[in-house]
């Protein structure tokens, strides 16, 4: 059972980027990005990315060492040409265009596309919290949920996220897919042989599918919400799409051709509104009252969003990482492939 620290999966990473042609700069901070997922207990968005990663730079898909190009500006505003970076150095280079520009203009709003997969978007938002400021982070990809009473992949999953300052301890923010389920969450369960829940996805004729194998032979996931309810993720996963797909010109879940994240970004500077102490204390508040309320049969507490992810990092940071030997033979192997001898 491979178990590892933050800082050697950090290493790993890098060392395999830096032998794929990675920038060391760019190596190292596309490492820290998935480490932090495996330390939030999102693996699927972990280490494990390193490989498909290298993939699509020998495939040209990933350009390391792109320049990432404004092309259109305003005080508040801007648009990002990823010119297919890594989506995290992207991603990245545009949230923190984004908090200065909200220092000077209260608000502000920068669009991205030509943008390889970014990760968590949680990671991004959080950026602008731990400057005082609120984060709303926005994606879209490529197609695979139906429209509410639709049976063709017409969206993404549409995730959306925010992060707000305050003086919990923990982050607050809220990360959340516009679909009922994530893919990975399917895929994991056909490569497992299990079933999945009724209510998930749809087969290629509309009907509901308990088999994940359903999903790729022209299924479709569900919108959040599912069979009675999934009007309301419809219409988020819609509000997203017109955003991050339309807006940023990085182009809609159901074309063809697209590829990558159409990323949309907005950053609210929380000082040009009330004082900063007031707002964080008062979200403070806000979570007290609701965590001491009363629970229903079945639930010890009330966990807040961001909560589960930060006791799941300090007990990674305590006992490690896990890392399943499949998914660490293929690493391993791809070190060896780019002739790399050792790595812990």
């Amino acid at each position: 059972m491979p178990i590892f620290s933050a800082s050697q999966l950090i290493d790993v990473g890098t060392k395999i980027f830096l032998a794929a042609g990675a920038p060391l700069e760019e190596a190292r901070l596309v490492s820290e990005f998935l480490v932090k997922a495996n330390l939030a207990g999102h693996d699927s968005h972990g280490i494990i990315r390193v490989i498909q990663y290298v993939n699509d730079i020998e495939k040209g898909i990933i350009k390391p060492g792109a320049n990432i190009e404004i092309v259109n500006e305003t005080p508040s505003t801007a648009i990002l040409n990823g010119n297919w970076g890594f989506g995290q150095v992207v991603a990245k280079r545009a949230m923190d265009l984004a908090i200065e520009k909200a220092k000077g203009n209260a608000i502000s709003v920068v669009c991205v596309y030509n943008c390889n997969h970014i990760g968590r978007l949680a990671d991004y938002a959080v950026m602008a919290s731990e400057n005082d400021m609120i984060g709303v982070v926005m994606a879209n990809s490529t197609k695979i949920v139906a429209p509410f009473g639709g049976r063709e992949r017409m969206l993404s999953t549409g995730p959306i996220c925010f992060a707000f300052p305050s003086y919990l301890e923990f982050p607050l923010v809220i990360d959340i897919a516009t679909s009922v389920v994530a893919e990975g969450k399917v895929r994991v369960a056909l490569h497992k042989g299990e079933k999945i829940p009724l209510g998930w996805i749809i087969d290629k004729d509309g009907n509901p599918s308990s088999n994940p194998k359903d999903l790729y032979d022209g299924g479709a996931i569900l919108p959040l919400g599912g069979d009675e309810h999934g009007h309301k993720g419809f219409g988020l996963g819609l509000a997203i799409e017109i955003l991050s797909g339309i807006l940023t010109g990085a182009g809609c879940a159901y074309e063809e051709t697209k590829r990558g994240n159409g990323v949309f970004i907005e950053v609210i500077n929380v000082e040009r509104f009330m004082p900063v102490e007031e707002f964080k204390r008062r979200v403070g508040d806000l979570v007290k009252v609701i965590k001491g309320s009363k629970t229903r049969p079945g639930f010890k507490e009330i966990l807040i969003p961001g909560e589960p992810e930060y006791l799941t990092e300090k007990v990674r940071l305590r006992d490690g990482i896990y890392v399943p030997e499949k998914t660490w033979e293929e690493i391993v192997n791809l070190a060896k492939k780019l002739g790399l001898s050792q790595i812990p």
